[in-house]
């Protein structure tokens, strides 16, 4: 069996294609992404923006982001799809489980770094949140408000 991974598939489709078409795309990418057993978390659509550099005699793209879970085999039958279709200018798959891994570990080493410099200062290894202050409201000058000046 082989362990779910994190992937960020970025694809450019052709300006001329509407909204329908665009969710079409959406909609076979979903299907072939659970075909694999796998999932799409997150889908944004980024709307059209124009392209640093032109591609297939394209100035503009309607940019897609999306999110997926699933095992290798899917990103390479998505690769292989997304190639033939004329409609996607270019499209980019990026695994992203490995990159929060190590951020995730570099921030858990920073903590830790971060307690032994308190310690050695002899301080408690963990930042305490302060308690909030209230939250001053300015008063209007009358009778009250300056009774309740005098007495602080």
């Amino acid at each position: 069996m082989t362990a779910e991974r994190t992937y960020e598939l970025v694809y450019i489709v052709t300006p001329e294609q509407t909204e329908e078409q665009v969710a079409e795309l959406h909609a076979q990418v979903e299907s072939i992404v659970q075909k694999f057993s796998g999932r799409v978390d997150k889908t944004e659509n980024w709307g059209r923006k124009r392209l640093a550099y032109e591609i297939a005699r394209q100035k503009e793209g309607i940019y897609v982001l999306e999110w997926l879970i699933g095992p290798p085999d899917m990103i390479k039958e998505l690769d292989r799809r997304l190639k033939v279709m004329d409609q996607v200018i270019r499209h980019l798959v990026i695994r992203v489980d490995e990159d929060m891994a190590v951020a995730e570990r570099r921030r858990s080493e920073r903590q830790a770094e971060r307690a032994q410099r308190r310690v050695a200062r002899g301080l408690p290894p963990e930042i305490e949140p302060e308690a909030e202050a209230p939250a001053v409201t300015p008063q209007d000058d009358d009778d009250e408000g300056e009774s309740a000046r005098a007495e602080v």
